[in-house]
């Protein structure tokens, strides 16, 4: 008897999306190191736990393929891109990222109602308020740094803005207690 609930179709983007979540990590974690290698602690501390909320994104979709009977599949990810040569590139990536990554749920979104797989289609509703959240999130980085001076800051302002990113909260919720209520 059949199990998977997921076409195989839609299994394959779920795949195609827990592999972009992995590379996510990579890319912040890429990010995070270049950032701490330039003196920007806590500019890299909020790349790192953005890194580790990635994963959690990555284990997230595998749990829901391994509950609706599917079965998950480790794909291989590229490499990072080279290192930004400016603040303002570096949060320039994290804002394109996020911005591709809000076009991939929609991707799934969109496959799910043509498939009328609606458990899929609100699985997928918490990414898409999720996406909402991190796109602002990046944009206020722009935002910040601009307001800083941009690539011309002065140092006293690339130190407050690295301070004020420092000291945002530590902990990233797991993504299998998150709701679409309350995507924390």
């Amino acid at each position: 008897m059949e199990t998977n609930r997921l076409s195989a179709e839609m299994q394959d983007i779920l795949i195609s999306q827990m592999t972009k979540e992995a590379e996510a990590a990579q890319i912040y974690l890429a990010l995070g190191i270049w950032a701490d290698d330039q003196g920007y602690g806590g500019i890299a501390n909020f790349l790192y736990r953005h890194a580790q909320e990635e994963r959690n994104h990555m284990t997230k979709i595998m749990g829901y393929i391994l509950e609706r009977g599917g079965r998950p599949r480790i794909q291989a990810i590229a490499a990072p891109p080279a290192d930004p040569q400016t603040l303002t590139e570096c949060f320039q990536r994290v804002f394109k990222h996020e911005v591709d990554n809000t076009e991939a749920i929609y991707r799934i979104v969109n496959l799910a109602m043509e498939q009328k797989d609606w458990a899929t289609w609100n699985f997928a509703q918490w990414f898409v308020k999720e996406q909402i959240e991190e796109e602002k999130l990046a944009l206020e980085l722009i935002d910040k740094l601009k307001i800083a001076g941009g690539d011309r800051a002065s140092d006293e302002s690339l130190f407050a803005l690295d301070s004020s990113l420092e000291s945002m909260p530590d902990d990233v919720p797991l993504a299998r207690e998150a709701t679409a209520d309350d995507p924390k």
